[in-house]
C-alpha cells in the first residue's frame, strides 16, 4: 500500500488569505517605489505582532495610506497622524505609524540624489542558494546582507529597520527565496 504524503506550506495552512500570501508573493520579486515601500512599513507594523493580523488589515492600511505612493505619504502632516492614531482597521502605534512617514520622506531623498527605492533595496539581494532549506528551522533570522540593508537604510533615513525586518523583508520582496525543499510553492519556483 502506498501512503502520499501531500506537501505543507512554509507557513499559513488553513487560512485563504494566509495561504494565498503565501502561495503568489512570499519570495516573489516586487519592484516599484510604492510596493516596496508598502512591504517595509507593512513589515514594520508587524514587528511584535503576527503576520496574519497585519494581512486582514492590509487593504485598510493601502486605502490610509494612499497605496504607499511615496510622495503622497511624504506629504503626511500630524494631523495625518492623529487621523491615522484613531482609524481601527489598522495597528494604531505611533512609532510605526510615524516611521511610515518619515520612510516615504526617505525615498523622496532618493528621489532628489537620483536614486530609487528599487535600486538601494535590491543592490542587497544575495546571491541565490543552490539549494533549498530543509525546513523552518533553518531559515536565518537575519543575514549579513539584512545587516547591511538596515545599515544602509537607516543611514538614509528610514526609521524602524533592524536586520530581522530588514531579512524579513528581503523575503517578501524576493530577494530571497525562503521556501523550503518540502513546500508546493518550492516545486514551483526551482
Amino acid at each position: 500500500m502506498t501512503t502520499t504524503i501531500q506537501a505543507a506550506r512554509c507557513f499559513g495552512d488553513g487560512d485563504p488569505l494566509y495561504e494565498a500570501y503565501h502561495d503568489d508573493e512570499w519570495g516573489v520579486a516586487v519592484h516599484g517605489e510604492a510596493a516596496l515601500l508598502e512591504r517595509l512599513a507593512l513589515e514594520a507594523f508587524q514587528s511584535g505582532l503576527s503576520w496574519i493580523t497585519v494581512l486582514r488589515k492590509r487593504p485598510a492600511f493601502r486605502e490610509v495610506f494612499s497605496d504607499f505612493d511615496p510622495e503622497t505619504v511624504a506629504g503626511f502632516e500630524e494631523d495625518d497622524v492623529e487621523r491615522l492614531l484613531l482609524d481601527a482597521r489598522i495597528i494604531r502605534n505611533r512609532a510605526k505609524i510615524e516611521a511610515t512617514i518619515a520612510n516615504a520622506r526617505a525615498v523622496v531623498t532618493l528621489y532628489d540624489a537620483g536614486e530609487t527605492l528599487d535600486e538601494l533595496i535590491w543592490s542587497f539581494a544575495p546571491p541565490a542558494r543552490e539549494r533549498r532549506l530543509a525546513n523552518l528551522a533553518e531559515i536565518p533570522g537575519k543575514t549579513p546582507e539584512s545587516v547591511a540593508l538596515a545599515k544602509e537604510l537607516k543611514r538614509r533615513g528610514f526609521r524602524f529597520i533592524g536586520p530581522t525586518t530588514a531579512y524579513a523583508a528581503m523575503q517578501a520582496c524576493g530577494l530571497v527565496d525562503d521556501h523550503v525543499a518540502t513546500c508546493p510553492v518550492a516545486a514551483r519556483t526551482t
